[in-house]
């Protein structure tokens, strides 16, 4: 597995419930900047729109060499899953005030592009304080 993006303030900001694997619907353009790494899913999210769930904000740069057949850096992009795992999905989303954060983006052994996203819960800023300190206290305790 080869990880060509990886949104490191997810781990941060959310504290995650179930983590599912999807493939991406991606023009060649894409695939070439993923490649390249230039790709940023910080900022991004996923959602529900008409029984399909979409990648959102998500910013892949123009690809130099695509010409005039070059793709759209914000545009939606279609997140591929089971019809069972999109309905668990959107049911847990309306049920319980969750959010579907994207963690990383991918290459499988065949080489195909894979983006892990997490059923996610908001952190309150007293649970980042507490996870910090954990982090630091571990860190202190291999020093010894």
């Amino acid at each position: 597995m080869q990880i060509a993006v990886q949104n490191r303030k997810a781990r941060y900001n959310y504290s995650f419930i179930e983590l599912f694997e999807a493939g991406i619907q991606l023009q060649g353009s894409e695939i070439k900047s993923l490649r390249n790494g230039r790709v940023e899913i910080a900022e991004s999210y996923a959602r529900e729109e008409d029984n399909e769930i979409f990648l959102i904000n998500s910013h892949f740069s123009k690809y130099s060499n695509a010409s005039y057949l070059n793709h759209i850096e914000n545009r939606p992009r279609k997140l591929l899953l089971n019809r069972k795992e999109i309905q668990k999905i959107i049911g847990k989303l309306n049920k319980e005030s969750l959010t579907l954060v994207p963690l990383k983006i991918y290459f499988n052994k065949k080489g195909i592009a894979k983006l892990e996203i997490a059923l996610a819960k908001g952190k309150k800023i007293h649970d980042k304080r507490d996870a910090k300190k954990k982090k630091d206290w571990v860190r202190e305790r291999k020093k010894l």
